[in-house]
């Protein structure tokens, strides 16, 4: 793989994962619509905000290899599917549904950044988007950590 073959390879890759987050944006934002439990909806409002800055730092690298930033989900991706589905059932949902519908999505995160992150081919070899990516992969297992304890919260 030559050079640009190489940034090109990396600038689709962070681009997707712009993508992913723009869907896990989406995802809180229906699970927001769906209670109105203030504590769910500050946290939702907090993760949707994580995304946020997330898709700045990825777009600010992108335009640093010389790329155009993504804009938009994953239309035909899982992680899009799974928070429409979400979103269609949402309505019936209580909040033990909710938050396990929301831990889904986040491991779905989780994976797109691990395969980023272990994609033989993208050789990370700034360290600096490395470190980036490993943040985003840390908040992201927070995150689902949290939602995972309060899922589970609701049973006990």
């Amino acid at each position: 793989m030559g050079l640009l073959q190489h940034v090109q390879h990396q600038i689709s890759a962070l681009n997707d994962l712009i993508k992913i987050n723009n869907d896990r944006i989406a995802g809180y934002q229906k699970a927001n619509e769906a209670t109105d439990e203030t504590g769910l909806n500050l946290l939702f409002n907090e993760y949707i905000d994580q995304s946020i800055s997330y898709v700045n730092e990825l777009r600010d690298y992108i335009h640093v290899l010389g790329g155009d930033p993504a804009g938009g989900t994953t239309l035909s991706g899982k992680f899009y599917h799974a928070w429409m589905d979400v979103k269609a059932v949402f309505v019936n949902k209580d909040r033990h549904g909710i938050l396990s519908d929301c831990e889904y999505g986040e491991d779905i995160a989780r994976k797109a950044y691990r395969a980023a992150l272990d994609d033989k081919e993208l050789i990370w070899e700034d360290e600096q988007v490395v470190a980036l990516l490993n943040n985003h992969l840390d908040g992201l297992k927070k995150a689902h950590d949290t939602v995972k304890s309060l899922r589970d919260a609701v049973n006990a």
